[in-house]
């Protein structure tokens, strides 16, 4: 199946048989990726007298409890109820469909107080005059495979610069993907800025925008425009383990 699109006055198709996914894989015990000292995944069979919800312990089929914390555990996308004091839940917010969005690689700068950061000034410049799209994933360099299992947990990682966050809102931006753990530094006294930032809250809350945290973003995956779907679970929460999956595009 192909689509095609108009984006910055140019027409661009896609195959949808060609997604890429970025989502980490929630993995059960503690070589999983973690953040902000999250219990870790854990995967359990069903055992109710004489049945047991595994098949590797003889039972007739696979059965199993899981319990994860979205926004700890692995990839996951958030809406503003992740910080508001109304409750909003992720899926009367982030609405179906296929956005343009924009990978770029960037590499953080070290802060005065020795925090590494994606700056506003990087953002732009990874942007390289061209114009933002419906979505930005922001791949940091270097981009280590160990990503996927790395407990980052009381390291400080890398964060976003508000003023950057700010001018995603103002540019329309309505989804920003990271690779990071959160937008915002690990200990920030709960100010949350580049959070508050890209949402607007509480001016002007933007309601349907979205933040997707902990993904990873392969090499192979070039710099450039895609199409984006951000696949969740119907929780009744401000957050779902997500898959996002992108669709590499080219000029018609």
């Amino acid at each position: 199946m192909r689509i095609e699109f108009e984006y910055g006055g140019s027409r661009w198709e896609s195959s949808l048989s060609d997604g890429i996914d970025l989502s980490i894989t929630l993995q059960d015990g503690p070589d999983a990726v973690n953040c902000f000292w999250a219990p870790p995944v854990r995967y359990w069979p069903v055992e109710s007298g004489s049945f047991v919800g595994s098949t590797a312990r003889g039972g007739p089929v696979n059965f199993f409890n899981l319990t994860c914390n979205p926004h700890g555990n692995g990839t996951h996308t958030e809406c503003v109820g992740h910080i508001a004091s109304t409750p909003y839940r992720l899926g009367d917010c982030l609405k179906p469909g296929l956005y343009p969005a924009l990978v770029l690689s960037i590499l953080p700068n070290i802060a005065p107080n020795g925090d590494k950061m994606v700056r506003l000034q990087d953002l732009l410049l990874a942007l390289n005059g061209r114009p933002a799209t419906t979505a930005l994933m922001l791949r940091t360099l270097p981009n280590h495979e160990d990503k996927k299992q790395r407990n980052h947990s009381g390291t400080n990682p890398t964060y976003l610069e508000a003023a950057a966050a700010a001018w995603m809102a103002q540019h329309g931006v309505e989804h920003l993907l990271v690779d990071l753990p959160s937008v915002d530094r690990e200990e920030d006294g709960g100010a949350l800025l580049a959070h508050r930032a890209f949402w607007q809250y509480p001016e002007a809350t933007r309601l349907h925008c979205t933040i997707s945290e902990l993904l990873f973003v392969p090499d192979h995956v070039r710099d450039g425009l895609y199409l984006l779907d951000i696949q969740t679970a119907p929780f009744d929460l401000d957050v779902s383990p997500s898959r996002p999956i992108i669709y590499p595009v080219k000029p018609v």
